[in-house]
């Protein structure tokens, strides 16, 4: 093949009147803005990806504290029970004089129970002498009582508890109202 062959045969993208260097060149310049472009994509991609992570990361940790924070709820809500039953043995046992000792044993391994409980989140709901809250208390009967704020909690017929911030159980109360109301 002649040169003049050869300078016919020129590639379909390029112009034919332009010299061959100036059309390489351009060829380079359009590679290297697309290789530029190719590049902020990645960075993109990259970005989007390493934000993916940390996102899961913080999720995965909020799960985490979440699982630990109840983890022992089930447990605690089982004691509730045997606290009641704690409460009652106190109560009949107070009534009498020949169970001193043994009601001050059980007090005693009541509180260290309670204290127990306490340290794993396990709270006591007040429930008396305080306005009447539906999402704390179990309201059983209206008591009238002019001493006493209309529904005000008036007196305790079951504790409620608490585990943190989560209602286990109502507190089973009575509640005041004006005479007449």
């Amino acid at each position: 093949m002649s040169n003049k062959e050869k300078e016919v045969q020129a590639p379909d993208d390029v112009q034919t009147d332009m010299p061959v260097e100036e059309a390489a060149e351009l060829t380079l310049e359009e590679k290297y803005s697309q290789a530029l472009a190719a590049v902020e994509e990645l960075r993109k991609d990259n970005l989007r990806v390493l934000a993916d992570g940390e996102n899961f990361k913080k999720r995965l940790l909020r799960e985490k504290e979440e699982f630990f924070k109840f983890a022992t709820s089930a447990i605690l809500e089982e004691t509730i029970p045997v606290i009641d039953n704690l409460d009652l043995a106190l109560a009949h046992g107070r009534q009498t004089e020949a169970c001193k000792d043994l009601v001050t044993g059980v007090e005693m391994t009541m509180n260290i129970f309670l204290d127990t409980m306490k340290k794993h989140g396990l709270e006591q709901i007040a429930a008396v002498d305080v306005p009447f809250d539906p999402a704390l208390h179990e309201a059983l009967s209206q008591i009238e009582r002019d001493d006493l704020e209309e529904n005000t909690v008036c007196q305790m017929l079951q504790k409620g508890y608490m585990l943190k911030d989560r209602l286990l159980r109502p507190a089973k109360v009575m509640v005041s109202r004006k005479a007449g109301a």
